[in-house]
């Protein structure tokens, strides 16, 4: 199987309860193999199945709790 790491800068995360929600969700994600989140610097870092899970959707996932997110780093 082949993976991609992608990092994320994620925004609004105020406390460790923000850092683990998100890494909650992401590690529910079909196709993510890890996740990390960490909260200063906001940074997301995800390890995929890239045929299971795209860049975009796990971006759409953070957006969705509340965090404004951005791609910083792709395979």
């Amino acid at each position: 199987m082949t993976t991609y790491t992608y990092a994320f800068d994620v925004s609004g995360m105020s406390c460790g309860g923000c850092t683990s929600s998100v890494q909650r969700a992401l590690e529910q994600l079909p196709g993510v193999t890890q996740a990390s989140v960490t909260l200063r610097p906001g940074i997301a870092t995800v390890t995929v199945d890239p045929a299971r899970v795209s860049a975009a959707e796990i971006e759409a996932e953070i957006s969705a709790r509340g965090y404004p997110t951005k791609l910083r780093l792709a395979p």
